[in-house]
Formats: C-alpha cells, sequence, structure tokens
C-alpha cells in the first residue's frame, strides 16, 4: 500500500496522519513494509504481537501499526511529557492495547520487565529531534529562530545547553564540538564563546548562532548549510545524552528480539547511523573461529541484516517531507542461531577415510 492509499485509508476511518503539529511520518511505507512479517504473525510466539515504538513523538509510526494490525499491543516510549501527551491523544481509540511510557529508550529493559513482556516482535527507533521540538522556538532546538538555550528534550530535568555554553572549558566545548557536530572548527569556535561569555553569559540561540557564524571563516561559510548546524547538533546531543543513550538501547531492544522479530532504525547523522550499524553488524556475523567444523552454542549469527547498508530517502519522500532529506534506514531480523550449527555441520566436508570429524575407524579424531 503506498503513501497516499495509506494516508486515505486511516482518513476514512477518522485517524488522521500529518495534521497533528504537521507531523508527517518518516519513511512510513518503508517501515511498515520492513515490519510487516513479524507484526502479522499472530499465534508464532503464542500471543498477540508486542511491538515497542521506541521515540514515540507525536505517535505518527505508532498510529499507522496499530491500525494496520487491530490485535497488536503497542509499548511507546518517549523522554517529552508534552510529545507523549499529545501522542495520547492521537492514539486514545486504541488506549485499550497501548502503553505510552515517560522514559528514556536506554530504559526500555526496565519498561519491558514492568510490563511482564520478555520478548517482543518489532521495535522503531526514529532517532534525533522531532518536529514539533524543532517548529517550537521556546525549546531552542533550531538555530534559524530566537529562543533561549535549552535544547532538553525532557525539560523537567537535565542540564540546559545554556548551562554547557557558559560553564565548559574550551577544551571541553571544543571536544563536544568536534565529536558530536564532527565540526572542523571546534577549537576556533569554542575560544569565540569562552571570550564572548566572560563579557556577559550567552542566553540565546540566535546570539549563539551569529557567534558561531563569526568564528568561522568567510569561505567555509558559503557551503554546507547554516553555520551552526553542527554545533547545535553537538549540544543537542550532549544535552540529551543522545549517543550514550542509544549505545545501550539499541543492543537491549535487538536482543528482546523474539526470533522472527525485526527492528528498523531510523539515523539522521553519520554517529547516530554508525553505531546503529555497529550493533547490528556485530550481531549478524559468527564469533567462531571459521575453521570450526560446528558453530559453539551461543556464537552463531543472531541478526539477518534486511537492507544493503543503509538505505537513503528517494526524491518523492523528500519533496513531500523535507526533513526525510537525511534519514539512514537500517533493519535487521532475529534469527535462530540453532537451525546454523545445525545446516554448518551438515554441510561439512567428509575426511578422507570416513565420516565428518572420524577417522578410518570410526574413532572420534
Amino acid at each position: 500500500m503506498d503513501r497516499e492509499a495509506t494516508r486515505a485509508d486511516l482518513a476514512g476511518k477518522g485517524v488522521t496522519m500529518g495534521d497533528r503539529a504537521q507531523h508527517t511520518p518518516v519513511l512510513l511505507e518503508r517501515c511498515l513494509e520492513l515490519l510487516a512479517p513479524a507484526l502479522s504473525a499472530p499465534g508464532r510466539s503464542g500471543r498477540d504481537a508486542i511491538h515497542v515504538d521506541a521515540t514515540l513523538g507525536l505517535g505518527g509510526h505508532a498510529e499507522a501499526v496499530l491500525h494496520r494490525y487491530d490485535r497488536l499491543v503497542l509499548v511507546g516510549l518517549d523522554r517529552d511529557p508534552q510529545a507523549l501527551r499529545l501522542a495520547g491523544e492521537r492514539l486514545s481509540r486504541y488506549a485499550d492495547r497501548t502503553h505510552l511510557v515517560h522514559a528514556v529508550y536506554d530504559e526500555l529493559p526496565e519498561v519491558l520487565d514492568g510490563l511482564g513482556y520478555r520478548e517482543i516482535d518489532g521495535v522503531l527507533f526514529d532517532l534525533g529531534v522531532s518536529s514539533m521540538q524543532l517548529d517550537e522556538p521556546a525549546r531552542g532546538f533550531a538555530y534559524a529562530q530566537d529562543a533561549p538555550l535549552d535544547m532538553r528534550m525532557d525539560q523537567s530535568q537535565g542540564s540546559t545547553a545554556e548551562e554547557v555554553v557558559n560553564t565548559y572549558d574550551a577544551g571541553a566545548l571544543a571536544r563536544v564540538l568536534r565529536v558530536y557536530g564532527e565540526e572542523k572548527f571546534a577549537s576556533r569556535i569554542a575560544a569565540a564563546i569562552v571570550r564572548d561569555r566572560a563579557k556577559a553569559r550567552i542566553t540565546s540561540s540566535a546570539y549563539l548562532a551569529e557567534l558561531v557564524r563569526a568564528a568561522i571563516p568567510a569561505p567555509a561559510r558559503r557551503t554546507g548549510g547554516h553555520p551552526a548546524k553542527r554545533t547545535f547538533q553537538a549540544l543537542r546531543i550532549e544535552v540529551n545524552r543522545e549517543l550514550a543513550a542509544l549505545e545501550a538501547a539499541l543492543p537491549q531492544a535487538l536482543d528482546r528480539l523474539t526470533v522472527g522479530g525485526r527492528a528498523v532504525v531510523l539515523s539522521y547523522h553519520s554517529l547516530e547511523d554508525r553505531i546503529t550499524k555497529q550493533a547490528m553488524a556485530v550481531r549478524a556475523r559468527s564469533t567462531a573461529p571459521v575453521d570450526l567444523p560446528v558453530e559453539p552454542a551461543g556464537s552463531g549469527p543472531r541478526l539477518r541484516l534486511l537492507t544493503r547498508g543503509a538505505e537513503l530517502p528517494g526524491e518523492a519522500e523528500v519533496a513531500a517531507n523535507p526533513r526525510a532529506a537525511s534519514v539512514r534506514l537500517r533493519a535487521g531480523e532475529r534469527i535462530d542461531e540453532r537451525k546454523r550449527v545445525q545446516l554448518k555441520a551438515m554441510h561439512q566436508p567428509r575426511r578422507r577415510g570416513g565420516a565428518t570429524g572420524r577417522g578410518p575407524h570410526g574413532d572420534n579424531t
């Protein structure tokens, strides 16, 4: 079913897809396609399918999944109380089979344990900052609008970007900008921030954006988008511990998948995608030496990669939803390593003089 067909089908039942805070789910049809085999097999694990939306946001992906699978149970996590409230309103018709939890996705094991779910059938991570957060100037995420330097996804706790900008020393600031923003002028920007804040505290997103622009050499400002883009990305990641949370959460989510369960991850910059690639790749290969006749238990691949590298959005997707331009999609399916062990043993070449693994007199070699 294509995007317009999905919209029409949902709209005919009173379900809207993009009218809340101009929210358009990224790569919706591709996500549904990849998750379908895991979510449309009731009875495979003796229960209704359990799907986790680890980054619920405004609930666009969750709404489509709940609509398509009328017995599916959704566990939705979000660290932003405002997003959780709006998603709850959006998904209210499905309240009898949803669990919406105020939590960061690295708390997923505790959430699932609390609900009594040992395994899950599907999980979706739609990473980065949400459209709602970008569109609300008061949140301080956007360098194109003036606002207090907050940048917290959960405004009820944690340090703000203002605290980072005004308290980190030049070395620590440069490290944040270099590592999380991949900013090659990190040291220059950090030095400019430290000099400027000595005169007065930096509190404005627009002021910081201009300060960053002025610190970057003029030729470099003419390419690569807004000069402050990488600095704002780095500060947001630092404030919200995004990469640390992802490094903990994704392996945990992959390991909670039941056999046949599937995971889909949407990343929006190379740092997120690198973590995703590594977490999936290590589970998609054997850890046993290649010359062993049988893979020891626990050493075989646990994941089958469903994409060849990272999938990028098509032109139509970007035209319909410009914020999808930087997305990179990866997906994997949990497999039964025991079947691979059996198959590998069956296909070992027979040794000279007798059966596999035995000498000419039938004794073990």
